[in-house]
C-alpha cells in the first residue's frame, strides 16, 4: 500500500523519515493495476498486442484520461475501442539517472507523450523504446509495440503499449 498524500496530511518530508535501518518502510514498488475499472480495458487491450481507446458515445470523440464525463460533450457513456496504434511524437525527456532503484536497469529511457493519428488531441503517455533518443524530434511518426513493463526487484510484469519511429 502506498503512504497518503498531502491531502490525508503526510508531507513528502514525513515519507522521507519513514526508514528503519536505511530501508524504505513502504510498499513494493508498484505496476499498473490492470483490474482497476477505470483502466482495465486499456489493460486488457494490451495484453491482446491491441490499443484501445475509450471513445465518446454522444460524439465519437476519443479521450484520454477515461474520465466518467467526455470533456467535448459532457456525455458519460463511452465505449473502448482499438484504433490504429499510429501517431506523432508529441513530447519527451531523456532519463539518465534512475531516482528510484527500480529503474536502474531501464537508463536511459524516454517517456514520452505520443499524439494518436485518430485525434491528435489524445496525447497518450507512453515510452518511446528501440530508438536512438538523440534522433527523436517533434511530430516524428511512431507506431505502437507492446512490451512487458518490469521492474529489478518487483515480481511480475503488465504488457504495455510503448512506441517506435515509424
Amino acid at each position: 500500500m502506498l503512504h497518503p498524500g498531502p491531502e490525508e496530511g503526510l508531507t513528502m518530508a514525513d515519507e522521507q523519515d519513514h526508514r528503519i535501518e536505511g530501508k524504505i518502510t513502504r510498499a513494493q514498488f508498484p505496476l499498473p493495476d490492470v483490474t482497476w475499472p477505470a483502466t482495465a480495458e486499456f489493460w486488457a487491450g494490451a495484453a491482446r498486442d491491441e490499443l484501445v481507446i475509450p471513445r465518446c458515445d454522444g460524439c465519437g470523440r476519443f479521450r484520454w484520461y477515461p474520465k466518467p464525463e467526455c470533456p467535448a460533450c459532457a456525455a458519460e457513456p463511452y465505449s473502448w475501442v482499438p484504433v490504429s496504434g499510429r501517431g506523432t511524437l508529441f513530447s519527451w525527456v531523456v532519463v539518465t539517472h534512475p531516482f528510484l532503484p527500480q529503474f536502474a536497469d531501464l537508463v536511459p529511457f524516454v517517456p514520452a507523450l505520443v499524439a494518436l493519428d485518430e485525434d491528435p488531441g489524445v496525447r497518450l503517455p507512453t515510452r518511446m523504446v528501440d530508438c536512438d533518443p538523440d534522433a527523436l524530434a517533434f511530430d516524428l511518426p511512431v507506431t505502437v509495440t507492446f512490451r512487458p513493463i518490469a521492474f529489478a526487484g518487483v515480481d511480475g510484469s503488465v504488457p504495455a503499449p510503448m512506441f517506435v519511429p515509424a
